[in-house]
């Protein structure tokens, strides 16, 4: 019989097997029917969050099997959002976030993810869009383990008040994901369901296609 890890160590190993499994689940429904969620997360919008125009949002750029957040963020920047994207700074720091319009020249840089040039001015958003592999009703994400997110968030929410939004499918939400106390929670996760407050358990549906909502029981 062996000794129990630390409980570090066994958020970091139930991380890891969970973050296996929801690639595998991610992948499948994007390929079955992401271009549809992600014409319904624009549709669905972010009216729900508080934050009117002009607000700054951060969206991102999808790579792999991410969900495609590009038709959220071209309708968004229609209404009259400011558009910013994140930059990778160097390993263990926070991220940064230079202005971006569409149309504008990027870079590619690790990963295969692509940047706004240097030339862009930074900005520091109001809104931060974010990926995930897996999100629980308290607004645990689980990303890929470089913990940028969870960073970024941290020194964002010590500036200002900073609405974080998991962008997800529907296959994407789980009962819990493994958490350590340095892990930031969402506020919100929107996926083609509806947009659901975390940390609450009613749901907020939308009433039409215009994207007003009820919150539900």
């Amino acid at each position: 019989m062996t000794d129990a890890l630390p409980d570090s160590e066994t958020i970091k190993s139930e991380k890891k097997a969970l973050r296996s499994l929801m690639k595998a689940v991610r992948a499948e429904a994007v390929a079955a029917h992401g271009a549809a969620a992600a014409v319904r997360l624009a549709e669905l919008g972010i009216g729900f969050a508080g934050r009117p125009p002009p607000a700054w949002v951060s969206g991102f750029l999808p790579i792999g099997e991410e969900l495609d957040p590009t038709p959220l963020m071209l309708r968004l920047a229609g209404l009259g959002y400011g558009l910013c994207l994140p930059v990778m700074e160097a390993k263990g720091k926070p991220l940064l976030f230079r202005a971006w319009s569409p149309g504008d020249p990027l870079e590619e840089v690790t990963w295969g993810i692509r940047e706004p040039r240097a030339s862009a001015p930074h900005v520091e958003p109001d809104v931060l869009l974010s990926p995930l592999l897996a999100c629980d009703p308290a607004g645990y994400r689980l990303g890929y383990g470089g913990g940028f997110y969870d960073r970024t968030l941290s020194r964002l929410r010590s500036l200002k008040p900073v609405v974080a939004i998991g962008l997800a499918l529907d296959e994407q939400m789980v009962d819990a994901v493994p958490h350590a106390d340095y892990d930031e929670r969402l506020d919100w996760v929107l996926t083609p369901s509806g947009p659901r407050r975390c940390g609450s358990r009613r749901a907020v549906r939308p009433e039409g296609r215009g994207g007003a909502a009820a919150a539900v029981a």
